[in-house]
């Protein structure tokens, strides 16, 4: 798998993809990261890549034709375009695990004000948002559609069990884990975890994650199909203390 992104700023991306996951995809040719300098395809002394909005307005526009240069000098076939703007579908698990598909994936740094539409309607073939808030650039926005999907990629993640009960990855929030030590400050682990019995350890985890997603994420559930002994469980009453049933 290849990522391509076209950025005036790839120099932001040499410490990230230097470390964790990404680091790991690129020594195992899992999947290779190049960044394209969009000041390379200017045409003029000044090396530009934006300009004011016609109509006037605050604020800056990159312009298209470095843009198209750029894509359509890497573009090939199966290669996927990526926009990222605040107007884009909204990036999730699920469009991670499609995007994970792909062999090829050109991502377009947004910066300034926007981007010439031009861009948008008439090259790209995806727009993406990582959520609804601002960033100055697209460049910490394309790290994480990045790691998000790298890590989907068979080879990655050493322990590939973890990536299927990972929170989203089945529509639920993650169950709540423990590790060293047993007991820390006068907190204990559930018994249920140190019992051997893995059956009930899972089931534990099981109704865990329905909790934590029922109190944080509930909008969630609707999209799950649940046992009858999930709904019971949903349906009763925590305790007055708000304390974890460690057996359940």
């Amino acid at each position: 798998m290849l990522f391509q992104i076209i950025t005036i700023f790839p120099e932001f991306f040499s410490g990230p993809l230097a470390c964790g996951v990404l680091r790991i995809a690129h020594e195992k040719k899992i999947a290779g990261i190049e960044t394209i300098n969009l000041r390379d395809f200017t045409h003029d002394n000044y090396r530009t890549v934006d300009d004011a909005p016609f109509g006037g307005g605050a604020g800056m526009i990159l312009k298209p034709e470095p843009i198209f240069e750029a894509v359509e000098k890497i573009k090939q076939d199966g290669s996927h375009s990526i926009l990222l703007s605040p107007q884009g579908r909204r990036f999730d698990q699920k469009v991670a695990a499609g995007l994970s598909q792909k062999t090829h994936i050109i991502i377009i740094c947004g910066r300034y004000k926007g981007v010439d539409e031009r861009v948008r309607k008439f090259l790209v073939d995806d727009e993406i948002s990582i959520g609804d808030y601002i960033l100055s650039g697209g460049e910490a926005a394309a790290l994480v559609i990045i790691e998000a999907v790298v890590r989907l990629l068979p080879g990655v993640v050493g322990d590939e069990e973890s990536i299927t009960t990972d929170s989203f990855s089945q529509n639920l929030l993650d169950a709540p884990y423990y590790t060293r030590p047993r007991e820390f400050r006068g907190l204990k682990v559930p018994e249920v975890l140190v019992s051997g019995n893995h059956e009930a350890i899972r089931q534990w985890r099981r109704f865990q994650a329905l909790k934590a997603t029922k109190e944080r994420r509930p909008e969630l559930l609707r999209t799950i199909e649940l046992t009858e002994a999930e709904k019971k469980f949903l349906e009763r009453k925590e305790p007055e203390n708000g304390g974890e049933d460690e057996k359940s």
